[in-house]
Formats: C-alpha cells, sequence, structure tokens
C-alpha cells in the first residue's frame, strides 16, 4: 500500500469513527436536547396572583405528573396550555391571567421530569400519552363544555396530536415546525430520521383535526422560522387562520399587545 492511499484510508476511519460517536451521543441524549428539563423541589410553593389549585396527575404508568389549575366563577370552559421545551409552571403560570381573564379555567402542564412531574422523558410516545391521560382526567365525565388547546413550540406538536385524538372546540398553536423531523435536521444534520424518537408530524396531525385551527408566529422568530406556519397553512380547512405577529420572536407570544387582542376576539 502506497502512503498515499494508507494515508487516505485513516482519514476515512478516523471520520467514520467521529461519525459514529456523533450518532451514538444523539441517539442516547437525544430526549435531554430536546426537553430541557428545569426541576422544582417537591416542597417548592407556587405564588400567584390568583386562585389556582396544584394537581398531581398520574399518567398511564403511574407516573405523577403535576399542573396548575387557574380557576375562575362559572368558566366558559377550560383552556389546556402544553408550554414550551424549558421552564416549568414557577414561570409558565405567570400566563394564567390573559386567559383567566377572558373567563376560562386554565391549565398548565408539567412534562415528566419538569418542574414537580415524577419521571423522565424518553420517547414520543410517552409524552403523547401523557398529555391524553391529564386531559381526559380533568375532563371527565364532560365536566368542561368547551375546551381549547393551546400548544407553545414544542408543545405545539403535541397539542395537535392530542387534538387530532380527543374532542375540541379550538386548536392554538403558537410558533409551531411544521414537523420536527424536518425542524431537527437543521440541528443535528447528517442524523438519519429512523434514529429520531421524535417525530412530532404536526403537518398530519392538522389533518385530522375537525376544530377550527389558529396559529400565531413571529415574523422575527429565528429559532422557529414563520416558514413552518407558512407551510401548515397550505393544510388549512375553511376556518383555520394564521396571524403573522410584527417585530416578534420566538419567545414571549403570550405578552405580545396584538396576540393578546386577537385571542380575546376569538375566545371572547
Amino acid at each position: 500500500m502506497s502512503v498515499v492511499k494508507f494515508i487516505i484510508s485513516r482519514l476515512i476511519l478516523l471520520v467514520l469513527s467521529i461519525y459514529i460517536i456523533y450518532i451514538g451521543y444523539i441517539y442516547f441524549y437525544q430526549a435531554e436536547m430536546v426537553f430541557v428539563a428545569n426541576k422544582l423541589p417537591q416542597d417548592y410553593k407556587f405564588e400567584f396572583n390568583q386562585k389556582f389549585e396544584e394537581l398531581s396527575i398520574p399518567s398511564y404508568d403511574g407516573v405523577k405528573l403535576n399542573g396548575l389549575l387557574f380557576k375562575v366563577e362559572n368558566p366558559k370552559g377550560l383552556i389546556f396550555y402544553l408550554h414550551g421545551n424549558a421552564g416549568s409552571l414557577d414561570t409558565w403560570g405567570n400566563n394564567s391571567e390573559i386567559y383567566t381573564n377572558l373567563g376560562y379555567d386554565v391549565f398548565f402542564l408539567d412534562y415528566r421530569g419538569f418542574g414537580k412531574s415524577d419521571g423522565k422523558i424518553e420517547n414520543q410516545g410517552q409524552v403523547f400519552r401523557d398529555a391524553l391521560c391529564v386531559f381526559d382526567y380533568l375532563n371527565f365525565n364532560d365536566h368542561y363544555k368547551k375546551k381549547i388547546i393551546i400548544g407553545y413550540s414544542i408543545g405545539t406538536g403535541i397539542a395537535a396530536n392530542l387534538a387530532s385524538n380527543r374532542k375540541n372546540d379550538i386548536l392554538i398553536l403558537q410558533a409551531p415546525y411544521y414537523n420536527f423531523i424536518e425542524f431537527s435536521a437543521t440541528r443535528v444534520p447528517f442524523f438519519p430520521d429512523f434514529m429520531k424518537k421524535f417525530e412530532f408530524e404536526t403537518d398530519k396531525y392538522i389533518k385530522e383535526i375537525k376544530s377550527p385551527v389558529y396559529i400565531f408566529h413571529g415574523k422575527n422568530d429565528r429559532l422557529i422560522s414563520i416558514e413552518n406556519s407558512f407551510k401548515l397553512k397550505k393544510l388549512f380547512k375553511n376556518k383555520d387562520s394564521l396571524f403573522v405577529l410584527e417585530n416578534q420572536d420566538h419567545v414571549g407570544i403570550n405578552d405580545n399587545n396584538d396576540f393578546q387582542k386577537k385571542i380575546n376576539k376569538l375566545l371572547k
């Protein structure tokens, strides 16, 4: 073997070794990369400026999931909120007044491993089943006449799946991705799709949703480009709508004045 061939073969072996290490690392740590869990001690005391009930709800496998139910007198219905991939109820709960002021009870769920929720996220099916179990728990015996599902960022795929499997009146998606397989390719290039544990195929779920779908997306979103919502718009039913929020990036949609004005009209 010539020196050149030897060097080339060694370089190929080195590149393959690095690639295998890269693939292995992402495969085993992808859950932690997708869901950046923020833990809270079990004795943590939530404090908010309005009435709420802290709930510990058993999922399909007995894992206890923590949630906050902010309540109003004579609620018009329930808003079921699935938050983004970081933070926990101590911060996400601060968004409650936006929705309770409209006359709805609002429930925020911490995914397993987040906040005071037990367990650890390992795959997509687990997350979907958790959302279904908690939604059914809150709506036992049709406790609420009107049911609205909201998802933010990573929560949009979970919310869309839930809305495709359970009766609801409105689905609201804040900064959604078209599907997570496609989106994640921009974050972990050259990682095979068949090895991804989280697909979150919003584009497929949205076709099965019978309720109106309202999407809100910041025009300046650099994390999840608004092009994702433009692609989802092509799958809309007649009653569905996309609202573009000017001068809005990925974070803080709930605080956006235009969002609040529009949500007032949609829910009041």
